[in-house]
């Protein structure tokens, strides 16, 4: 393991020169890695693993058309690479769990049957082993029990895969039967994709993993973009003026150059009216934020947030009540002045 330093703490990571691909390839030459569930993670995995000579099959639901034939346009053949989730786990020596959270809990019992002695049970988030109460995910003692979650949508994971990047990703070993969980854990790591693997907990994954999707990754920037377009609206800006100055500015520059650099970097190549209005307000909105955060952690710890995202996303009608709420928002004044604006970005012009 490489030792970094990330401001004042040095922690270990694992890179693809401590752990090449070819050592990948040779801890897990006798494995068969069996993906269930084909909806976000499960096709970026499966394919990444696909391209780095990994024995892979698939397991899915043959019912739910949608994942099935999408599989099957991606390469993976019913019967000899394609399966039902049963068959698949039966199958495979790594059984990567990567339905949703919520189907985890409902098909647990019939996939714990196929676990065999000395297999490996492969989590992308902590979720259903941390809250094993609410979830009933309980794996036997003869199985490893490993994780690997990389930070980003499964889009961003194949996405950065083909261009040569790809994802970092958080990994912990809970239930070590074999002996040999942490060399599986950091082969399927590097198999996957991942740029670089920091060391986590399946409890520590998960907290910071709802905490941030709640927050700044999705719920604070969604709520917070609102706010400051409807502000601008209020006060007589256009349509057009409000989404630029609020998303468009946001996604297509300003933060383009905290991922080269830094925040501080962004700070020091723009304007020093900029600068100097950011870094006066900046306090303001942490001060004003804490708390939101503070509640929003304290929710996840306690298990709050688990009951909500099962309850809801077990309903039979979860997927209507869905639709309606993004369509709210797609249909919202400030999503509609995005689709206008994407629409004028220049590689959208007409030639």
């Amino acid at each position: 393991m490489a030792k970094i330093q990330f401001g004042n703490v040095e922690e270990d990571v694992v890179t693809r020169d401590e752990f090449p691909l070819e050592k990948a390839r040779q801890v897990l030459k006798n494995e068969t890695v069996a993906v269930l569930g084909y909806g976000v993670q499960g096709p970026a995995q499966s394919l990444n693993m696909r391209d780095n000579g990994i024995n892979v099959i698939i397991g899915q639901e043959p019912s739910d058309k949608v994942y099935w034939d999408k599989a099957i346009r991606d390469g993976w053949e019913p019967g000899k690479t394609l399966f039902s989730l049963e068959e698949a786990a039966e199958r495979g020596t790594i059984i990567q769990y990567l339905v949703s959270d919520a189907a985890q809990m409902m098909t647990w019992p019939r996939i714990k049957t196929h676990l065999k002695k000395g297999d490996a049970l492969y989590f992308s988030h902590g979720f259903s082993i941390v809250y094993k109460e609410q979830t009933g995910v309980i794996p036997p003692a003869d199985v490893d029990v490993i994780m690997v979650a990389p930070k980003g949508s499964g889009t961003s994971v194949r996405a950065n895969f083909i261009d040569g990047s790809g994802i970092n990703s958080s990994y912990a070993v809970f239930q070590d039967a074999t002996g040999n969980a942490m060399d599986r854990t950091l082969a399927l790591g590097i198999a996957v994709g991942s740029g670089y693997l920091f060391p986590t907990t399946f409890q520590l994954e998960v907290y910071s993993d709802l905490t941030g999707e709640r927050g700044v990754l999705m719920g604070a920037l969604a709520g917070m973009m609102e706010a400051q377009f409807n502000t601008l609206r209020s006060n007589g800006h256009s349509p057009s003026e409000a989404f630029n100055e609020t998303v468009e500015e946001l996604t297509q520059s300003l933060i383009r150059l905290v991922a080269q650099n830094g925040m501080d970097w962004m700070y020091a190549n723009c304007s020093t009216t900029a600068q100097r209005g950011a870094l006066d307000w900046r306090h303001k909105f942490r001060d004003a934020t804490q708390p939101v955060f503070n509640e929003l952690y304290k929710s996840v710890v306690t298990g709050e947030e688990t009951r909500v995202v099962l309850k809801a996303n077990s309903a039979p009608d979860y997927r209507v009540k869905l639709d309606a709420e993004l369509k709210e928002m797609r249909e919202s004044e400030m999503w509609r002045a995005g689709a206008a604006v994407r629409s004028l970005r220049p590689e959208n012009w007409k030639k």
